[in-house]
Formats: structure tokens, C-alpha cells, sequence
């Protein structure tokens, strides 16, 4: 019932940076977990960042890991991604995610996790 809607993708050089953001609507949770995947042309969707409402660890793809940084606004209901130093991998559709439940542990970074998805932004990054 909750409804993603991810923006701030765009067309970048190699090195440059984007901020996406994901604004979350319909049902509320008391417990909930949220996350960034992305998914290249011809690959499969892969798991970038999280950071849950409750906690404050987050979780990070290794080929991220350093380069970009999730955030939220809980007032606003809102997730964002910080992408610094981009680089031409980097380059797919970004799709923001939620579960309806609290999790821990390496299930963050699985795609059967989560409930809700948005319909994406793009990401392009020239070298």
C-alpha cells in the first residue's frame, strides 16, 4: 500500500555527482526498513544503500562504499541518495524500496525483502 516515487536522476560526467530522492506515501508504519537498488541494462537488480527508521546502521554495496550516502527526513517521509565521484558503472535505473517490517542482518541487501518499489529514476554517467 506504500506508494515510491523516486526522482533526481539525470545525464553526468564521469566524476560528477546527483542527489536522488524517493518520496514514500499511503500507509505508515511503526517499524519499516527502506532501501536503494539499482539495475543496469541486461543485469540483474542489485542491492546500493540502506538506512533503516529505527536504527542508525546503515548498509552499503562495496562498489559504492565511500562514494555515496543515504539519508532520510522521517517529517517528510523521504529517502535520499548522495552520489559523489560517479562513475561510468554506475550508470542504471535506480529504484527506491520498502518493507513493511523491521529487518537486521546481510536480508537488507536482498531483493525478496522488500514489499513496495518505485518505478525508478536513470542515471547516466558519461565517461
Amino acid at each position: 500500500q506504500v506508494q515510491l516515487v523516486e526522482s533526481g536522476g539525470g545525464l553526468v560526467q564521469a566524476g560528477g555527482s546527483l542527489r536522488l530522492s524517493c518520496a514514500a506515501s499511503g500507509r505508515t508504519f511503526s517499524s519499516y526498513h527502506m532501501a536503494w537498488f539499482r539495475q543496469a541494462p541486461g543485469k540483474e537488480r542489485e542491492f546500493v544503500a540502506t538506512f533503516t527508521w529505527s536504527g542508525v546502521t546503515t548498509y552499503y554495496a562495496d562498489s559504492v562504499k565511500g562514494r555515496f550516502t543515504i539519508s532520510r527526513d522521517n517529517a517528510k517521509s523521504a529517502v535520499y541518495l548522495q552520489m559523489n565521484s560517479l562513475k561510468p558503472e554506475d550508470t542504471a535505473v535506480y529504484y527506491c524500496a520498502h518493507r513493511n517490517r523491521g529487518v537486521n542482518g546481510e536480508a537488507v541487501r536482498r531483493l525478496a525483502t522488500y514489499d513496495d518499489w518505485g518505478q525508478g529514476t536513470q542515471v547516466t554517467v558519461s565517461s
